[in-house]
């Protein structure tokens, strides 16, 4: 999916809101434990219930590597539905990649091409070539950890180099890169203040923004210094919406949560 496409989904759906779909088995309704693929079948109630709220779904890979096997093929089976059935929803593999040369090609064509999602999260401590060779993929786009949302993010993130606090130094560095128009930016909504500055680094770049909801991040907060003429901001949540309920109505209740945030985003919209 093209950037063109994703604002036009946004705008389509008065929405910009990304669902992560981080299954564990511990905390999904009983009775799916009795399915032959527990993890697909709450994965497809959740998007069955919650397509028409988001735009995008972000599955975080090490909740189904976690599982093995069964687990990758659950992960296989979530992206190839959303493909079919929903080819118009933006998908992101939170994999949080980072190595060098043809490491990050495989990793890349791993995501890109045998299991199809539109982008991938990637770690950029090693540098240019841990992260070109996922920009290399035509129409596919590289996100890149830039100021996250966990309380470690200051040990090295906001470190001052030479005057200049790290991550906008990984800011203004990564536009130099090759088919840098393909990049996005994961930055937390617990650090929403610091949008600001980030934007006037990257004023036109989309942001994948986690920690709404269970993390406390605020979403008026984000839209009101993350917010672009092409809106520019994927706002994610996770466990807030797919785990608002463990009864058999889960599916609705969560489809009542991503509603309730789809309704905050048509507000930032029309405002």
């Amino acid at each position: 999916m093209t950037t063109q496409q994703l604002v036009e989904q946004i705008h389509k759906k008065q929405s910009f809101l990304c669902i992560g779909l981080d299954v564990d088995l511990n905390k999904i309704p009983k009775h799916l434990l009795e399915e032959e693929d527990p993890i697909f079948a709450f994965n497809k109630a959740i998007i069955d219930a919650t397509h028409h709220l988001c735009v995008a779904y972000k599955p975080n890979t090490a909740f189904y590597e976690a599982y093995g096997i069964k687990g990758w093929e659950a992960l296989e089976k979530t992206i190839n539905y959303l493909n079919e059935e929903h080819p118009e929803i933006y998908t992101i593999a939170d994999a949080k990649r980072g190595d060098i040369g043809n490491t990050s090609t495989m990793y890349a064509k791993a995501f890109f091409e045998d299991l199809g999602f539109d982008s991938v999260t990637i770690a950029p401590y090693m540098g240019k070539d841990s992260v070109e060779p996922f920009l290399a993929f035509k129409d596919k786009h590289t996100i890149l950890l830039a100021l996250t949302s966990n309380r470690g993010a200051f040990d090295f993130q906001t470190k001052h180099v030479d005057g200049v606090e790290l991550y906008k130094q990984v800011l203004e560095t990564s536009k130099s890169w090759e088919n840098s128009e393909n990049l996005m930016y994961v930055v937390g909504a617990t650090k929403a203040e610091y949008l600001a500055d980030i934007r006037k680094i990257i004023p036109k770049a989309f942001l994948l923004v986690p920690g709404v909801g269970a993390q406390g991040g605020n979403l008026q907060e984000v839209c009101k210094y993350g917010i672009t003429d092409t809106v520019g901001l994927l706002i994610n949540s996770s466990r807030g919406i797919i785990y608002a309920s463990q009864d058999v109505n889960f599916a609705s209740a969560a489809a009542q949560k991503a509603e309730e945030l789809q309704k905050q985003m048509q507000a930032e919209l029309t405002r």
